[in-house]
């Protein structure tokens, strides 16, 4: 079997809760699936053209949440947490049914993604991983927000920072080395809401699920839910989450350094479509046994991928 193969899921998994923006009640499996397949949603609800292949190409909106839609226009929302469970794992395929347009939001986490992923365990394949490295630096400025992509040696590093004028929140800023860190803290991140935007969001048709069960939500210097914190950068660090789940509808691992203030999933999927709009800024390799580099090896740097 080669060094670095990859991998989907042990065996079935069932999950059903509400959904954030709809406030439906949406039942989901996750199917293992064969090599080279990738992440699909399939819309069991539906019985024609109810495939969608977790691409940024599919990206139909990312305001707020990122949403894709396959060519017959099909959606399915709300995937960045899963997406981001399947990277953290190291899951490069599997196929996810779902009966409805937008996956159940659980605790506002990845965590019980995560955490059922781990009980079932993973089937390695004898296909090797393939992985996307960023070989120039990549742009993309809306005012004073940012988020920028460039090379990196042997891992996919996020540096993340959030600006709030809210004084709890404030500014915050985490790194993370996602090959190399242990993401439990990443993953186990809650999405958060300001009190006072609660009624916008509701006027705008959204958040009809939220609750102080599945986000964190903040009151001036007050934190409204029993359960507080999880960790003392679970604000930006869910960010970082974000990050992750979007930035892994590239279709591949990647290996580059990510510095972002004040993005979000709008701006993670215009680099990420501007990366791919020129063949001189990534090239597509293998990791197979002869080829990787001892630095690879070495390190415990791609302990999620391995």
């Amino acid at each position: 079997m080669a060094l670095l193969t990859q991998k989907t899921i042990n065996s079935t998994l069932k999950f059903e809760g509400i959904t954030l923006h709809k406030g439906k009640i949406a039942k989901m499996k996750i199917l293992p699936s064969a090599p080279n397949t990738g992440i699909n949603f399939k819309r069991v609800d539906l019985k024609e053209n109810n495939i969608i292949p977790a691409n940024f190409y599919n990206v139909k909106n990312a305001t707020l949440c990122t949403t894709l839609m396959n060519e017959a226009g099909i959606c399915v929302s709300t995937v960045e947490h899963l997406m981001a469970a399947f990277y953290g794992l190291g899951i490069d395929n599997a196929v996810v049914e779902i009966d409805q347009d937008e996956v159940p939001i659980m605790d506002g986490s990845s965590k019980n993604f995560v955490e059922s992923i781990e009980a079932v365990g993973l089937k390695e394949s004898e296909t090797p991983i393939k992985l996307i490295k960023i070989l120039n630096k990549v742009t993309i400025k809306d005012g004073s927000k940012f988020i920028s992509i460039e090379p990196s040696k042997t891992s996919l590093e996020i540096d993340f920072e959030i600006k709030f004028e809210n004084e709890l929140i404030g500014t915050q800023r985490n790194y993370v080395s996602v090959y190399e860190d242990d993401l439990k803290d990443i993953l186990s991140s809650r999405t958060f809401c300001l009190y006072e935007d609660i009624e916008k969001l509701k006027e705008m048709n959204l958040a009809k699920g939220g609750s102080l069960d599945n986000a964190i939500v903040v009151k001036d210097s007050e934190i409204l839910n029993n359960e507080k914190l999880r960790n003392k950068k679970e604000f930006v660090n869910h960010k970082i989450l974000d990050c992750m789940g979007d930035l892994y509808l590239s279709g591949y691992k990647i290996i580059g350094k990510v510095i972002s203030s004040q993005g979000g999933h709008k701006l993670t999927n215009e680099v990420i479509r501007k990366v791919f709009s020129d063949n001189k800024n990534f090239t597509i390799f293998e990791l197979k046994e002869k080829t990787i580099p001892h630095s690879y090896i070495n390190r415990k740097a791609l302990k999620s991928i391995a």
